[in-house]
């Protein structure tokens, strides 16, 4: 297949076409008349789209390819940059990123991209809705506590301030029990299995089934913890740089918190886990080291109960006879 990049903005998408010797391009508007005609421009050839994830720009563009039955991948632009710096290029422009897209498509042959299902995508609106209520409620708490030293705050001021709070936290409460009542209806399986795991409950597990898309973009614990960041970074160039034990930081840095805070409750309640960061912490390990393996292993857990689809047996001892 010929590599085609894409490069999204708001209001248009730059097209890198191949040909013989360079790369053609062209102009579209983002909207549906601006994608038909280049669905159309391709539809009688053998092409692979290449473009980067750019959030709610580019879904519109990604739903009508693959409906199209073309292929498509989203990239992460993390890959781009990097490659962008390994080809030399000291000039960004959205046809230099159109072609350098197209480029990366033919060299690296990223895998085909898979539309998340109507429920996940629903999810992620009640998610990115439900952090900026967070980020409203965080505000104006900071706001309040700022008034709350004056001499005399203004009765008007104080009540509109406890009214806003009050209101965008009864928002962040019923967000909370839409998502998991939305959970419960399409993932009621896994939802059940993974919060039988000590450590892991509604907002976890409906977490981990939103990053993961039911549990079907991953085919292991370890390929998911490095996509969300939490796996050990090993960096070694002669006997200057040795680095070790530092997580990537990539992917959702939301989920990464709601771990960490889960991975508390784990050391306490799930023994596998409480047995693995006592022996880590034994060998002299920092705590935050010692968590993030803790992590690790509620991942393997959680891959392990929806595979197996079963409930966790907590300290579950496999006993084999030959």
């Amino acid at each position: 297949m010929k590599c085609i990049g894409i490069d999204v903005s708001k209001i248009n998408f730059t097209v890198a076409y191949p040909t013989e010797s360079v790369y053609r391009l062209e102009i579209f508007n983002n909207d549906i008349k601006g994608i038909k005609k280049f669905i159309k421009s391709i539809c009688d050839g053998d092409y692979h789209c290449i473009l980067e994830a750019t959030g709610t720009y580019s879904t519109l563009l990604v739903y009508m390819i693959q409906e199209a039955q073309i292929a498509v991948s989203m990239v992460n632009p993390k890959q781009i940059n990097h490659f962008s710096k390994m080809m030399l290029s000291v000039t960004k422009t959205d046809n230099l990123d159109a072609k350098l897209i197209a480029m990366y498509g033919e060299k690296m042959n990223p895998a085909i991209y898979k539309i998340p299902s109507l429920t996940i995508q629903k999810l992620r609106q009640k998610r990115t809705l439900l952090r900026q209520f967070k980020k409203q409620l965080r505000m104006l708490l900071n706001i309040q506590e700022s008034f709350s030293v004056l001499p005399k705050i203004d009765d008007k001021v104080n009540k509109g301030l406890k009214k806003s709070i009050s209101f965008i936290k009864k928002q962040i409460e019923e967000l909370n029990l839409d998502m998991i009542a939305v959970t419960r209806s399409e993932f009621s399986r896994q939802l059940e299995h993974l919060t039988s795991i000590k450590g892991i409950g509604n907002g976890v597990a409906t977490a981990l089934i939103m990053a993961t898309g039911g549990f079907t973009y991953f085919d292991s614990a370890k390929k998911f913890a490095k996509y969300i960041g939490v796996c050990p970074s090993y960096q070694q160039s002669g006997t200057s740089i040795k680095t070790k034990g530092v997580i990537t930081r990539h992917g959702d840095p939301e989920l990464r918190s709601l771990l960490y805070i889960a991975s508390w409750s784990a050391i306490r309640f799930n023994t596998s886990c409480k047995e693995l960061y006592e022996r880590l912490k034994s060998k002299g390990k920092p705590s935050k080291v010692a968590l993030m393996a803790v992590i690790n292993k509620l991942l393997r857990q959680a891959f392990g109960v929806i595979i197996s689809n079963t409930d966790y047996i907590d300290n579950y001892a496999c006993s084999r006879t030959e």
